[in-house]
């Protein structure tokens, strides 16, 4: 049977890569129905404690929507296609842990809304992104208007686009698009890296601090600041917060265990 998305878990690291590189890693409807599968799986662990999306080559991230799944929809089917690819990438937004994006290769239109989905992105240095869709007549339709100037400021992703033209990994770091880069050969282990340092630290304090950030940054600066408040006393009844404590004073690494 073929496997679209392939997931393993290397210590309490979840690993999902995108499996169709002989398409680019696009995002045909089996490789969602997948995808979403997956997900599912994350959220109901309590062992997984950060994840790591990659696409499988080096050539293609992940190239967005299948145009060839879609040259036989008519206009109604290609906007439930659409619309699910949103969703997908919403849910990926609403994992509870924090997410990497190892960008391996390109990542056009729905691709980069993945990206964008993610916490934090590492990219391989020979890669290109881009948000092409107006070249093809159409718009951004998974995300990408309105997380991307979130991130990089209304004027730079009105430019990006409006011309549909890619940028390299250089500019998308300057811009802010892109955390960090790195040589292809080592992008997998550096994300690995993170993701492992991330894990290393109190799990209930990771979750609550993503849920901060995400919701403080949808509302203005109070509301915002008694987001994070609550989210700090979910924090404070922890057996893990006393476990930090010990570890600090004996001077040893804490042994959380997301309680």
């Amino acid at each position: 049977m073929s496997t679209l998305i392939t997931y393993r878990i290397e210590e309490d690291i979840g690993i999902i890569t995108l499996n169709r590189p002989e398409a680019a890693n696009a995002l045909s409807t089996k490789l969602l129905d997948e995808l979403n599968e997956i997900i599912t799986k994350i959220k109901s662990s309590d062992k997984i404690r950060s994840v790591i999306i990659t696409g499988a080559g080096e050539k293609a991230f992940c190239a967005g929507a299948d145009l060839k799944e879609r040259s036989g929809m008519n206009d109604q089917e290609v906007v439930t296609a659409v619309q699910y690819i949103g969703e997908t990438i919403s849910t990926i937004e609403r994992i509870p842990i924090p997410v990497i994006a190892a960008i391996n290769g390109v990542a056009y239109g729905g691709g980069l809304e993945l990206a964008l989905a993610c916490d934090i992105r590492i990219a391989a240095s020979h890669i290109k992104l881009g948000l092409t869709e107006t070249s093809l007549a159409i718009i951004p339709g998974a995300g990408g208007t309105q997380r991307l100037p979130r991130l990089i400021g209304i004027g730079q992703a009105k430019r990006f686009i409006y011309t549909a033209k890619p940028i390299d990994a250089r500019e998308a770091f300057s811009l802010g698009l892109i955390e960090q880069i790195v040589e292809t050969d080592e992008l997998y282990g550096e994300a690995l890296k993170m993701a492992k340092q991330i894990a290393e630290n109190g799990p209930i304090a990771m979750r609550q601090a993503k849920s901060a950030i995400n919701l403080g940054m949808q509302t203005d600066l109070q509301t915002a600041l008694e987001i994070e408040h609550i989210c700090y006393k979910e924090t404070i009844k922890t057996e893990d917060r006393l476990e930090g404590l010990r570890a600090f004073r004996e001077k040893r690494k804490p042994e959380y265990k997301g309680k």
